[in-house]
């Protein structure tokens, strides 16, 4: 299957959450980013239709250190930039969400000061494949600028998440010292697969583990990557 060359990104803030998904109420963050959050972050500078992100490594720069915070969490939707933009346009009434009204204090254990470098492929779809060297630029010049369709998250909206590119003459810091096995970790709750059928988003499975600060992660079609059978509608 056709990729790009690898992309490189340079990510960091100062708060993180990559919430384990057996936990119902609470949240406990991973130690590191899952590809999930990271693709998320090549989505939110560059992305169409014609195009999947494929995480291929993660490396740690920083140490992971968690944080204990209390958040209040909103219980209804969020609101979307449609009905934000009727607002502004007077084509809608403002009603705004109180969040003293409609609100939920949760516990949360975060990552302080993550700071990763992150590596990625482009996968074309079959019929674009042409297209990928255009692909390539244009996420090139958009990372090089600091341009982003979304603001870039780590795990939690509220958790800023600033990129830099890194070219080939950039130098590279080594990742941290760290051996850690962190059991199964979220590859995925998105299909990489290129198919016209509506599928049930599902959650992938990959087992974690950081080898001298370095994740390794598998291709979406491997089969370290596990998955639960949904049926294709």
């Amino acid at each position: 299957m056709l990729h790009s060359a690898p992309q490189e990104l340079e990510v960091w803030g100062d708060l993180a959450c990559f919430t384990r998904p057996e936990l119902k109420v609470e949240r406990l963050s991973y130690p590191f980013i899952t590809p999930s959050a990271a693709r998320g972050i090549f989505d939110a500078i560059y992305w169409k239709p014609a195009l999947r992100w494929v995480i291929r490594r993660i490396e740690l720069l920083r140490a992971p250190r968690f944080i204990a915070l209390r958040r209040n969490e909103v219980q209804t939707n969020p609101l979307s930039d449609r009905t934000i933009k009727s607002w502004m346009t007077g084509k809608a009434p403002v009603e705004p969400l109180f969040a003293d009204e409609e609100r939920t204090q949760r516990q949360t254990m975060a990552i302080k000061g993550p700071h990763y470098r992150i590596t990625a492929e482009i996968r074309p779809h079959p019929d674009r494949r042409a297209e990928l060297a255009s692909m390539v630029a244009q996420f090139r010049r958009r990372a090089s600028r600091g341009q982003c369709f979304t603001q870039p998250s780590f795990g939690c909206r509220e958790f800023v998440a600033y990129f830099r590119l890194l070219e080939a003459e950039d130098p590279r810091p080594s990742p941290i010292p760290l051996d850690l096995d962190v059991g199964w970790m979220v590859h995925d709750t998105f299909d990489a697969a290129f198919t016209d059928k509506a599928q049930t988003a599902q959650i992938s499975v990959f087992h974690a583990r950081a080898t001298q600060g370095v994740v390794e992660v598998p291709l979406p079609e491997s089969p370290l990557v596990r998955r639960p059978q949904v049926e294709v509608r």
